[in-house]
C-alpha cells in the first residue's frame, strides 16, 4: 500500500541526517564514476562529496525519498519537499 499526498505524511518534514548522508554518499559515488555534474564548478570544488554536497543544498537532485512505516504502508517523497530553507 502507498501513501500518496500532496504534503509529508511519513517522518519528519525536513531531510533526516541519515537521508542526507545516503544521498551525499550515492551522489558523490556516482560522480566519482564518470556521472554527469549537475552545476557549475569552480576551481573550489576538487572533492565529488563536495559537489554532492553543492547539488543537494541547491535542491536539483532528481531523487525520491521511500519512508516505510512498520505496517508495510510507505511514502514516496520528492526531494524538493524536504528541502525547508
Amino acid at each position: 500500500m502507498a501513501v500518496t499526498q500532496d504534503k509529508v505524511e511519513v517522518g519528519p518534514p525536513k531531510i533526516t541526517r541519515f537521508e542526507k548522508a545516503r544521498i551525499v554518499g550515492a551522489r558523490s559515488l556516482q560522480i566519482s564514476m564518470g556521472a554527469p555534474i549537475l552545476i557549475e564548478v569552480d576551481n573550489t570544488l576538487t572533492s565529488p562529496i563536495d559537489i554532492a554536497l553543492r547539488e543537494l543544498g541547491e535542491g536539483i537532485l532528481p531523487i525520491t525519498i521511500r519512508r516505510t512505516l512498520p505496517d508495510g504502508t510507505f511514502q514516496d517523497i520528492p526531494l524538493r519537499w524536504l528541502m525547508v530553507s
